[in-house]
């Protein structure tokens, strides 16, 4: 059943089950799935060896490394949340999805990103007591690590609950084929019959809220690094940052594009590319970006092959 098919066989009526599809050919939705699967597959392995690595070598075992950790755990999950349902999308065998399945998986989705965003808030907060606060910061980062984590991820799930509980209490009339490979917000609200401010402004609200938390850090961070006066501090300083930069850089840019926005105005099509390349081509280039490049990690990756 083609996409144009599916538009015409709602009830018309509230739907309790939703068709995910986007127009295209069968040589091109193919090819999608070969892509999709091979940076699936990196990803995953990815992040499994950074894990792997810390948990194995003790010269990892410091705060920064566990926030990483705790990165490559989230990409694991945000990736799976999107991959797996997306290649059933596209291969043809898994295109129903019901409306409690699809409030789920948005919600999941949304409050990984904001999570996402509060674990580099608390990086950069680290990166900053590493930096400014050499000597103190073994004491003072020890001491707040696990509430700092802990926070991050309380911190994403409860911000996208509002949201959730809003989208949850919509309407969605005909027709019932999402054109997209996952229930994703705007896709989602293209198709309701209820007034959509409330989520849109929500949706906006929190977006502001997460995105402008964590850029602020990071500019704080930037600004102490420029008051360091001597060459060697600054070199210092800016190997340690160059990394979270490249990283907030791709995170946030494609953040800001999805949600910082009054309203669901974007292009379908343009959302579904700005959401492959965060849900997807960002969890295969963090690894590489914040760790494989660092010295330590590469030190005991050799060091791991040479045991073998």
């Amino acid at each position: 059943m083609d996409f144009n098919t599916w538009r015409h066989t709602a009830n018309g009526t509230g739907v309790e089950e939703f068709i995910l599809g986007f127009p295209g050919t069968w040589h091109s939705w193919v090819s999608l799935v070969v892509v999709f699967a091979l940076m699936y597959s990196l990803t995953v392995i990815s992040n499994t060896c950074i894990l792997a690595l810390r948990w194995m070598n003790s010269n990892l075992c410091t705060p920064m490394y566990f926030f990483l950790c705790n990165l490559s755990f989230l990409e694991i999950w945000c990736t799976t949340g999107v991959v797996p349902k997306a290649t059933g999308v596209m291969l043809g065998t898994s295109q129903n999805i019901s409306f409690s399945v699809c409030i789920l998986q948005s919600f999941f989705l949304l409050s990984l990103g904001s999570t996402e965003c509060f674990l580099l808030s608390v990086m950069a907060y680290d990166c900053y007591l590493a930096i400014c606060y050499l000597l103190r910061y073994s004491s003072l980062m020890n001491s707040v690590l696990c509430l700092l984590v802990l926070s991050s991820w309380l911190g994403g799930f409860l911000a996208i609950s509002l949201l959730a509980f809003l989208t949850s209490r919509m309407t969605f009339c005909e027709p019932d084929a999402i054109n997209h490979f996952l229930c994703h917000i705007d896709s989602c609200l293209a198709l309701s019959c209820s007034d959509m401010w409330p989520v849109e402004l929500v949706t906006f609200l929190v977006s502001i809220i997460v995105v402008v938390a964590s850029c602020v850090s990071y500019v704080y961070i930037t600004s102490s690094m420029l008051r360091i006066q001597t060459a060697h501090g600054q070199k210092k300083d800016l190997s340690i940052s160059s990394a979270c930069l490249g990283v907030v850089t791709i995170c946030y840019d494609s953040t800001m594009f999805l949600y910082v926005k009054p309203s669901a105005e974007n292009p379908l099509d343009l959302n579904k590319f700005g959401i492959t390349f965060h849900t997807v081509v960002t969890p295969l280039l963090n690894p590489f970006i914040y760790t494989l490049r660092n010295k330590e990690v590469r030190q005991a990756l050799g060091w791991a092959f040479q045991k073998k």
